[in-house]
């Protein structure tokens, strides 16, 4: 079972219950247990500073003052709602299993999306940074082929790191990945990107793995299994090797890549499946982002726009 990183007194036996049903009957990532994890054991710390000694004593007023809290702290509005959901599933847990009151979360409304677009890079940009990181150094060669394996596939980090050596497949052109929800699903991917990681898995692996060994793809420099901070640690290094003024975070590299699919002609439901998302929503906001681009390119060309 996943351990608590964080001692709370109020609920902590009904938490461990919690963290062991997620995680073991609902087969939730590692990541998202964290995420549930951290969301409830900040409530239940709030509660603490509110004197509250017990579960079945939360009110609706104390929910509505948590979620004051949150505000006034200036929480983007898609993390509040997501502290509502990971409360109010802990709350639908404890009710099933302990008959504890669940109603204080139930009648609050989560906040509205904000409807700010995926940022992405432009092909120039996608271009430079390809050009200015090459290199012939174990390093050099294994940051270019996770570059290229992001933005070849759209896939999410949480999926890269755990790609191991077996799921690519270079005859074939294809890499099995893990996704959300433990969906599996298989993504092409392109010339560029089966040389690079060839390439990688030929001459830097194997140098950088020494004496360690494990299946997975991407390796530290100790040959250890590379995780999601030293992904964007090595992403953000690329980028300032680039000149490149703007912040990157992983998830620019999967915004990138169906934003580029579709300003070159691909279909919605296509690059949904490729993405991995359940829901075609999801998948939508991106033709925001495509007619966005085709504005701009509209007011900078049309001689009389």
């Amino acid at each position: 079972m996943y351990k608590l990183e964080w001692l709370v007194v109020i609920g902590k036996d009904e938490l461990h219950s919690f963290i062991a049903h997620i995680q073991l009957e609902k087969n939730y990532s590692n990541l998202t247990v964290r995420e549930y994890e951290k969301d409830i054991i900040q409530f239940l710390k709030f509660l603490e500073a509110e004197g509250v000694e017990e579960l079945n004593d939360v009110e609706y007023i104390h929910a509505r003052l948590y979620i004051t809290k949150l505000y006034e702290e200036k929480l983007a509005r898609t993390s509040i709602s997501r502290k509502i959901s990971s409360i109010r599933s802990y709350y639908k847990f404890l009710n099933k299993e302990y008959s504890i009151r669940d109603d204080a979360f139930q009648s609050l409304y989560h906040p509205k999306k904000e409807t700010r677009l995926p940022q992405f890079f432009y092909e120039e940009e996608i271009e430079k940074l390809f050009e200015e990181n090459k290199g012939t150094d174990l390093l050099s060669v294994r940051n270019i082929a996770i570059l290229e394996l992001l933005y070849a596939t759209g896939m999410r980090v949480s999926e890269l790191i755990s790609i191991e050596n077996s799921h690519i497949d270079s005859s074939y052109g294809i890499v099995r990945v893990m996704g959300k929800g433990r969906k599996e699903r298989y993504i092409p991917v392109g010339d560029y990107a089966l040389a690079a990681v060839e390439e990688y898995m030929q001459n830097s692996r194997p140098k950088l793995m020494k004496k360690t060994t494990h299946p997975y793809l991407f390796v530290n420099s100790r040959g250890e299994h590379l995780t999601t901070d030293g992904v964007r640690y090595i992403l953000n290094s690329m980028i300032k090797k680039a000149s490149l003024h703007t912040k990157i975070y992983p998830h620019m590299l999967r915004h990138t890549f169906a934003t580029h699919l579709l300003n070159n002609g691909a279909d919605l439901r296509s690059v949904q499946e490729l993405l991995g998302h359940t829901h075609l929503s999801s998948t939508q906001v991106y033709t925001h982002v495509t007619k966005e681009h085709l504005r701009k390119t509209y007011m900078n060309a049309h001689p009389r726009a």
